[in-house]
């Protein structure tokens, strides 16, 4: 899979619409099913494709710190058959003052994809995907980690099976993990998500609009709490994250003793008898989680950090791919859930 080179011009060429993974809100709720059904094939079978990106130059920028993404990512593209390109932090010229948009231009001109985590917002890879002419994945802005919440529910099918009724209890921050995960729990019938968050760290208001009204067709719930008090003990599983996300600062000094009472230890996974444990990782034992849970027999947080590859060959797969192996057209968001207003309330 190569594309082929644009034809002589003069000036810049013009933006076209992007196309990619950039959020989970812009896609259909089948669309993200199927990425995770195809995760989970993936997973029991590594090489089940035909190298579908076979002769492609796909661009793998981190600009921020990552273990699992960027090597997920890495060798899920020499799997499907292309050659990554790396690059790290103060790499690329927007550094030094380039524009998104002529970066895009430039690496549209010669890469076949690109994955990124900038050092900039989930806007700057919609602009580099216009403007290069570029299919571009997101790999984890401030504002939503969509990759991570395809591993996720991929995770929960292969765990769980049917997830019709799934009663899920996330307790931290409402980090860009977070965003992705509600984003897709909002798609599953008659799904029961509670997030758990201390005051001044939920999700985004704009955010819950668009999964509030995903979860209404589907008859989903979401609910959002901002004390650890008088959690749902009644669920299927349990979800933290670690509270500062690739190593950005804290501007709240105390913001560990605002996070303390929503730690997951033994005694808290006890009141929860039957719940499974996920975390994204990176993991800081003794903050928001304690060792013995995240090492113990009902954490699936390892087969959750195996399951990034299978995600990332199906996410490559589906937006570089010349054709979904599900027959949908690969790599163009659909129209994004108009925003609509949702009350976050306690149940």
């Amino acid at each position: 899979m190569t594309r082929p080179a644009a034809a002589p011009s003069r000036g810049a060429p013009p933006p076209v619409p992007e196309t990619g993974l950039f959020s989970l809100a812009d896609l259909p709720v089948e669309t993200v099913t199927r990425l995770a059904e195809r995760t989970v094939e993936l997973h029991h079978d590594r090489a089940a494709h035909a190298r579908p990106l076979a002769g492609a130059a796909v661009g793998v920028l981190f600009a921020r710190p990552s273990t699992r993404t960027r090597t997920a990512f890495t060798v899920a593209a020499v799997r499907l058959g292309a050659s990554p390109v790396a690059y790290g932090p103060g790499e690329l010229q927007p550094t030094t003052g380039e524009s998104v948009e002529d970066t895009g231009r430039s690496l549209g001109s010669m890469l076949d994809g690109l994955v990124a985590r900038p050092d900039g917002t989930l806007d700057d890879l919609r602009r580099l995907s216009r403007h290069g002419h570029l299919p571009v994945v997101n790999a984890m802005t401030p504002e939503e980690h969509p990759s991570q919440g395809v591993c996720d529910l991929a995770t929960l099918r292969l765990t769980l099976g049917s997830l019709d009724g799934l009663r899920l209890l996330y307790v931290g921050e409402g980090n860009a993990t977070a965003t992705a995960l509600a984003l897709a729990l909002s798609g599953i019938s008659g799904c029961e998500a509670t997030f758990a968050c201390p005051p001044g760290y939920g999700l985004p208001a704009a955010l819950l609009a668009t999964a509030g009204k995903r979860a209404a067709r589907t008859g989903a719930t979401l609910t959002l709490r901002d004390s650890a008090r008088s959690l749902p003990t009644g669920v299927d599983v349990v979800y933290t994250t670690r509270r500062q996300t690739s190593g950005g600062g804290r501007p709240d000094a105390a913001w560990r003793d605002r996070f303390r009472p929503f730690h997951v230890d033994e005694e808290f996974l006890t009141r929860r008898p039957g719940a499974l444990f996920l975390h994204d990782l990176p993991a800081h034992r003794g903050e928001e989680v304690s060792g013995a849970v995240l090492d113990g027999p009902r954490s699936v947080a390892w087969t959750q950090a195996s399951m990034k590859l299978d995600g990332a060959m199906a996410v490559l797969e589906w937006a570089l791919g010349e054709e979904d192996p599900h027959g949908q057209a690969s790599g163009t968001p659909a129209s994004p859930d108009t925003p609509a207003v949702s009350e976050a309330s306690e149940a």
